[in-house]
């Protein structure tokens, strides 16, 4: 069993740096054989984005790591500041790009610099030039106040250790009247300190 023996953001960093480069034994961020026989696209379709979605994106922007798509609820307009909570490899914030257009900006908070390093990559090469990819936790956003119009976060806040600061970090960086769109996954029971101790089960 793959125990977490320094604290649980230095865990979930290192996971995800194996994921995004490719050196995940297991694949997708669940770890189980699901991910392994399923491609990224059949999770994401599977979750909720469309084929006309899995089209417009880069190649290996999405790895599959999403548990739903914000983007059905978050009414992203043209011209609008969305900020996406834990980037990855860049999905959301590419979709997002496409809807608030050449007027419109997108930041992408990501603390993995594999992750990173990834989504700039696809960003310069497919010339996303309103979407800007940044270093940072999402407990401490790297962007200033009354920023955004939209936040968005597929899957992320619950591997943080400290959801309030999540939460009060959004509210301090949305505009009055800007809205929230999450997917996530939330626990039904207590976890066992077993678990909670569980490296893999935590990242996954």
């Amino acid at each position: 069993m793959a125990k977490i023996k320094t604290d649980i953001r230095n865990a979930v960093r290192r996971s995800y740096g194996r994921i995004a480069s490719g050196r995940a034994k297991d694949g997708g961020c669940c770890g189980s054989n699901i991910s392994v026989k399923k491609s990224a696209k059949d999770i994401s379709r599977g979750i909720g984005y469309s084929e006309e979605e899995m089209q417009e994106i880069p190649e290996g922007a999405d790895m599959g790591l999403g548990c739903g798509n914000p983007q059905l609820i978050a009414e992203i307009k043209e011209g609008e500041t969305v900020i996406d909570l834990g980037s990855g490899g860049g999905i959301d914030c590419f979709l997002a790009s496409r809807k608030v257009g050449p007027k419109g900006y997108v930041i992408g908070v990501d603390m993995t610099p594999e992750m990173l390093s990834k989504s700039r990559i696809l960003a310069r090469k497919h010339r996303y030039f309103n979407v800007d990819f940044r270093l940072g936790e999402i407990e401490n956003l790297p962007v200033a106040d009354n920023t955004a119009d939209v936040i968005i976060s597929n899957c992320v806040i619950n591997l943080s250790p400290k959801k309030q600061r999540v939460y009060d970090e959004a509210y301090r960086v949305l505009k009055k009247g800007g809205r929230i769109a999450i997917s996530d996954v939330v626990l039904v029971k207590e976890l066992s300190n077993e678990m909670k101790q569980d490296e893999k089960l935590y990242c996954g």
